[in-house]
């Protein structure tokens, strides 16, 4: 399959409870490790978005800002409220508005919406990608699906799952605090 564009959707790294707003929820230790390690696996496999469209919540904006630490590029961001808590036909109507200059999307967003997303896109070929994020879609797990048409044709069974990883990274050593 000769692919017109990419979508790439990335599931926030792992978010911590604070007593707080869910929207305002922060990374995790873990997830400051992971997020950098998404960027890595992004940037190791030529994965380099032309456009990134994020959530709006804080666990989204700080998943994307470590991870384009990492990328060795800077695309442009759209932060949008409708990414966050969307289902997939809402994700859907939001990618669809993706100018088709934007060969590359990526796709920052909160799960059970974006295992949803691209369980809706993607062509069932049997595939064992597509049997691990049916059965469950980790925090910094990468979704890459190859589109068949435009963004405006973007719907149910258009794009095939060409790959999917967890990236993790290794958490920061406590700070020594003998001296």
């Amino acid at each position: 399959m000769t692919a017109a564009a990419r979508l790439i959707v990335l599931r926030h790294a792992k978010s911590a409870w604070p007593d707080v707003p869910d929207q305002d929820r922060p990374l995790a230790e873990r997830g400051r490790a992971d997020a950098p390690a998404a960027g890595r696996w992004l940037r190791e496999h030529r994965m380099v978005p032309d456009l990134v469209v994020c959530s709006t919540s804080r666990r989204t904006r700080e998943t994307w800002e470590l991870a384009v630490a990492e990328l060795g590029a800077d695309p442009p961001v759209r932060y949008d409220d409708r990414a966050y808590r969307a289902e997939a036909e809402e994700l859907i109507a939001l990618l669809r508005e993706v100018p088709p200059s934007a060969g590359t999307v990526l796709l920052v967003g909160h799960r059970p919406e974006v295992q949803d997303l691209v369980l809706s896109l993607a062509e069932d070929t049997g595939s064992q990608d597509l049997a691990r994020v049916r059965e469950k879609y980790p925090t910094t797990g990468i979704a890459v699906l190859d589109l068949v048409g435009d963004w405006p044709g973007l719907g149910h069974g258009t794009a095939e799952l060409s790959a999917f990883a967890v990236p993790r990274g290794t958490p920061a050593e406590p700070a020594n605090t003998d001296q």
